[in-house]
């Protein structure tokens, strides 16, 4: 019996000369609503594209394409809409075998269809939050099953991993609910600049090496909750030919990604809190040392999203203005660091360092030269763009694949990046110093600052007055 391809990693699907566009097992150009050019598809009508994704007899939608539709499909419609079109299609298939062939279609279009919901289970698993997705999952899976003993265990082996998944995700986000209340129960302490509750991140860890590890270690860890999905229900607009209702309004089924913004916030207002608290100009400067080593660390690892919070977090005003603790710092590293993030020309210093860690990623043979944590807000800041940049449908109402399968590029390979284990052992004492402990607020940041260094005109003068 004929195997279906089995899931490859994503570096696979989407090979890097350019986008494995070749649907091979394709119908031949613009047929059945759908438009190829050179082999390539460029645009269909949404039915046409439906149709595309559900296997036959003698045909099974390239990865690629079911990676790239299912992605894309949910600007427009929600996936349920369209996991209830799938379940319709094939059981019409079902239906339209000649009596007495019902055998045969199971031992040719059951392994498929099951390889197909495999893809969409494993790829997109928080789409089955919705419990009408989880319905007409489980009606088909037992279609499928009622056939054949071999079909049963598959099904069953399906829906456990689904199931624990979805388990997995829900777990994390109570971890993530009792984090956010454990540092608010502890910043309604902080309001004033505190000596007495505060122990500072070097007593907690002197070395910046192991600290570089453990932000490495939570980087990864909420990197590997964001599903691909979320990228594009983060800016989901109406679609046009749908009469005024918007298409994801009600139906956002996970937060992960913007935990892992808050939580790169939070590193931020970490290290700016760190610098502006101690008392002492010499103890500052330390700090201040202590971090540049960290990010440059960072930087050797490949985990560029702490690097670029922990340079922001310096580049903050409380932690900038403070002249006379800078006079104290070597400050050859951290200019290094700030030309390699350097924004202008679209990031190009930055752009180019990324690009030879995802090299070094391809080639790795360890986890340790494997992992490339991108800056996670440029990396929404380019997908945004290019979704911004292009129309989702072309002037015929066709959908505008080519936009997608650029946009399923940019996704898949962050996919690649989020898989990856995290080769550093825990130290449960710093992550939790990390995750839990207070940070300032801008105006507790500010107060601390103008104590530790007076303030210098009216402007700064007038604030200190203010926040005292």
């Amino acid at each position: 019996q004929e195997r279906m391809p089995q899931t490859p990693l994503f570096a696979a699907m989407f090979d890097s000369s350019n986008y494995n566009r070749n649907l091979y097992q394709s119908k031949e150009d613009n047929c059945g609503g759908l438009y190829y050019h050179d082999n390539n598809l460029l645009s269909g009508s949404l039915e046409a594209l439906i149709q595309h994704l559900v296997p036959n007899v003698d045909y099974y939608p390239d990865r690629t394409y079911i990676f790239t539709f299912l992605l894309s499909s949910r600007l427009f419609m929600h996936p349920y809409e369209l996991m209830a079109k799938v379940c319709h299609l094939c059981i019409e298939q079902q239906r339209l075998t000649e009596p007495g062939l019902d055998k045969n279609w199971n031992q040719k279009i059951a392994p498929k269809i099951l390889q197909l919901l495999t893809e969409w289970t494993e790829t997109f698993p928080y789409d089955f939050r919705d419990e009408r997705m989880m319905r007409n999952l489980k009606e088909l899976a037992q279609r499928i099953a009622s056939g054949d003993e071999m079909y049963r265990k598959n099904v069953q082996q399906l829906l456990q991993n689904l199931i624990r998944k979805l388990a997995t995700v829900s777990q994390y986000e109570e971890v993530l609910a009792k984090i956010d209340a454990t540092s608010t129960d502890r910043l309604t302490i902080l309001k004033t600049k505190p000596q007495s509750i505060q122990r500072d991140i070097i007593t907690v860890c002197n070395d910046p090496y192991t600290l570089a590890q453990q932000l490495t270690q939570i980087e990864l860890e909420r990197l590997s909750y964001i599903g691909p999905e979320e990228f594009v229900q983060a800016f989901v607009q109406k679609d046009p030919l749908d009469n005024d209702k918007s298409c994801y309004g009600d139906q956002k089924k996970t937060r992960n990604l913007e935990a892992y913004v808050e939580w790169f916030n939070r590193l931020s207002y970490l290290v700016a809190t760190e610098i502006c608290m101690p008392v002492k100009k010499k103890h500052r400067a330390r700090v201040i040392e202590y971090f540049i080593d960290v990010a440059r660390e960072c930087f050797n690892i490949g985990n560029f999203n702490s690097l670029m919070a922990i340079i922001s977090g310096m580049n903050m005003s409380p932690v900038s203005r403070l002249k006379k603790t800078w006079t104290k710092v070597k400050t050859a590293k951290f200019d290094i660091l700030e030309h390699q993030m350097d924004p202008s020309s679209n990031f190009y210093n930055y752009r180019t360092a990324l690009r030879g860690a995802a090299q070094r990623s391809l080639t790795a043979h360890s986890n340790r030269e494997k992992i490339v944590i991108p800056f996670f807000s440029l990396l929404i800041k380019d997908i945004y763009f290019l979704n911004e940049g292009c129309a989702n449908r072309l002037p015929n109402g066709h959908v505008n694949f080519e936009k997608f399968w650029e946009l399923a590029k940019q996704v898949s390979e962050f996919m690649t990046w989020k898989q990856v284990e995290c080769p550093f052992e825990r130290d449960r004492k710093i992550l939790q110093y990390l995750l839990t402990v207070p940070v300032f607020s801008d105006d507790a940041l500010y107060l601390a600052s103008y104590e530790s260094e007076s303030p210098e005109n009216h402007v700064e003068k007038d604030r200190w007055k203010m926040l005292r």
